[in-house]
């Protein structure tokens, strides 16, 4: 846990008097830097099949194991957009082996805790448990990725959740603009589609699409078996040999779409409402996938932009000039920038909430601060944001489940495992000079998208947004 990094025992601490007599400097509390070496190794495996087994071992009496599926939404077409959600949903609904009430009450009595998502590239099961209960927890989830029934009862059954699912979806307003934002950023590819699919093919998959994206799709070459917490790494490889040793590589399929880059389009899409009270919108340049170098920097200017809400204390008298500005001018109720990254590509910019009237001044200030960050930054402020996105970093991988969840994702995107000091490394080795150059390259003048949901008459058009891309320089 990130709280377990920076502490280590001090051996006279059991003995009270003695360790009073210390100097500060000496006493139980290690340097930044030594505490990342101290962190536990990620031990990787590959099995014969291509599965790969990685696990960071620290020993708790709690742990979490899942399976990271190379298989999202981006592998899908028009016809079976959502059917990876589907399935998801689709593997706790019963197995060859368990009925869904059954799988239900042995996972309550072990007190462990299952559960899957789908995001746009990946498809993940996971279950957090004791132990001691290892084994058990990659028997089950081996059971619900292999061997599901996908009864045609189920499936009829689970359109109505899904389709429930959808309609709670839209009511999450800025779960709405990103899917507009990837709609019109990458128009006529899979990842401008959605997650959960149109209406009109949740009520028409059916048995056989469900089982053509598995037999296309779960490939043992494509899935990351990770574990985190109180896991040996040789007692988890027996396990997956066990229960995954005989899955079969999936040949390439020809008719089959290919993962080929994704075209990024410049361009716009307004949903006007004048009913809402307050406009929601984003706007995104094009990024970089998570293997590009320059995602660091990217990292560092989104931590430069931060996020803002109204009920933060103080917030004009904050460091963050951006910030401080949106607060004393009462710009917004709230702003997040964003660095959402795939395989290949990537999205780099800023969703805000704000009242109609302003959201003019608040686009402008908010590009304003995007062209002072191609132009002006200085060696202060950007090691002010190395160190924001280092504790971020470290807070994020506070839990059993995080770890886990980096281990499997970072497995997928580089093909191993990049521990803390390198990361940290990588941060505190990127200059300003750096940062400006990759912004320049990704922000400056560069054409944006942008998604609007509301009052939407107060937004700027498109060509005069674009307009403020770029600045002259004298």
């Amino acid at each position: 846990m990130a709280a377990r990094l920076f502490r280590v025992a001090n051996p006279a601490s059991k003995y009270l008097t003695i360790s009073k007599q210390l100097p500060v400097a000496r006493r139980c509390f290690t340097p930044y830097q030594q505490a990342l070496l101290n962190i536990p190794e990620t031990k990787v495996t590959t099995l014969d099949n291509g599965l790969k087994v990685a696990t960071e071992d620290s020993g708790s009496p709690t742990c979490t194991v899942g399976v990271w599926i190379d298989a999202g939404s981006r592998c899908e077409n028009e016809k079976n957009n959502g059917v990876a959600h589907f399935l998801e949903h689709m593997s706790f609904k019963g197995t060859t082996k368990r009925s869904r009430h059954d799988l239900e009450l042995e996972v309550e009595n072990m007190g462990a805790h299952l559960n899957a998502y789908t995001s746009r590239e990946q498809t993940v099961y996971y279950a957090k448990s004791f132990s001691k209960d290892l084994g058990k927890s990659v028997e089950i989830l081996s059971d619900i990725i292999q061997n599901s029934k996908l009864g045609n009862a189920d499936i009829e059954s689970e359109r109505h959740t899904i389709l429930r699912e959808m309609q709670e979806v839209e009511t999450n307003l800025q779960e709405v603009v990103f899917d507009h934002l990837h709609a019109v950023a990458y128009q006529g590819t899979p990842l401008g589609r959605t997650i959960l699919g149109p209406t009109e093919n949740i009520l028409s998959i059916n048995r056989n699409d469900i089982q053509e994206f598995v037999r296309h799709h779960y490939s043992p070459d494509r899935m990351v078996l990770a574990g985190a917490g109180g896991v040996n790494h040789d007692d988890l490889v027996k396990f997956a040999n066990q229960h995954f040793g005989n899955l079969k590589v999936v040949d390439e399929i020809s008719n089959i779409e290919p993962r080929n880059p994704c075209r990024f389009s410049g361009s716009e899409v307004r949903v006007r409402d004048n009913n809402m009270p307050l406009l929601h919108f984003a706007i995104a340049v094009e990024g970089c996938g998570w293997a590009n170098p320059d995602n660091i920097p990217l990292q560092i200017a989104n931590t430069l932009i931060g996020q803002y809400d109204r009920s933060m204390v103080g917030g004009m008298n904050l460091s963050n000039p951006f910030v401080s500005n949106c607060a004393a001018m009462n710009l917004c109720h709230s702003f997040q920038s964003f660095n959402t990254c795939y395989t290949d590509t990537g999205l780099w910019g800023c969703y805000v909430v704000c009242e109609g009237q302003n959201a003019e001044l608040m686009m402008k200030e908010l590009q304003n601060e995007w062209i002072r960050l191609c132009n002006s930054l200085t060696d202060f402020e950007v090691d002010r944001a190395k160190n924001l996105l280092r504790i971020s970093m470290l807070l994020h991988l506070d839990g059993t489940q995080p770890i886990c969840e980096d281990i499997g994702r970072q497995l997928l995107c580089y093909g191993r495992r990049l521990d803390l000091a390198e990361l940290e490394a990588r941060i505190m080795g990127t200059s300003a000079a750096e940062v400006k150059r990759v912004c320049k390259e990704y922000v400056y003048n560069m054409c944006p998208a942008i998604a609007a949901v509301g009052p939407v008459e107060g937004l700027p058009d498109y060509d005069r947004i674009r307009s403020q891309m770029y600045k002259l320089r004298m």
